[in-house]
C-alpha cells in the first residue's frame, strides 16, 4: 500500500471557495482501472504558519499511483485549478505498513 502526500501553500489573495474548488476536482476524480481513496482539505487555522491545504490518496502499489500520477485528468486538474492558486507544492509518495 502506497500513500501520497501533498501539502501546499495557496498564493496570497485567493478566496477559500477556489481553493475548495481544486480540492473538490481531485476528490471527484477518478481514473479507469485505478482505485484510490482521496482526502483532502484547507487549513483550519489552529496554528500559525502552517500550509494552507493537504491531500492524502492510498493506493494499492506504486505503479498503480504512477497510472494516477499520469492520468490526463489528473494532470488538467493540477494545471488548470492547483498550480495557479498555489504558491508552492510538496508531495511525497511512502510505503504504507501491512
Amino acid at each position: 500500500m502506497l500513500r501520497n502526500v501533498v501539502v501546499g501553500r495557496v498564493r496570497e489573495g485567493v478566496p477559500a471557495e477556489q481553493v475548495e474548488a481544486a480540492i473538490q476536482a481531485l476528490r471527484d476524480l477518478t481514473v479507469e482501472g485505478v482505485e484510490f481513496r482521496l482526502i483532502g482539505g484547507q487549513d483550519r487555522g489552529l496554528r500559525e504558519g502552517n500550509a494552507s491545504f493537504a491531500l492524502t490518496a492510498d493506493f494499492v502499489s506504486d505503479e498503480a499511483y504512477r497510472i494516477y500520477d499520469a492520468d490526463p485528468e489528473h494532470n488538467r486538474i493540477r494545471r488548470e485549478l492547483v498550480a495557479p492558486i498555489s504558491s508552492s507544492i510538496e508531495r511525497i509518495q511512502f510505503a504504507l505498513p501491512d
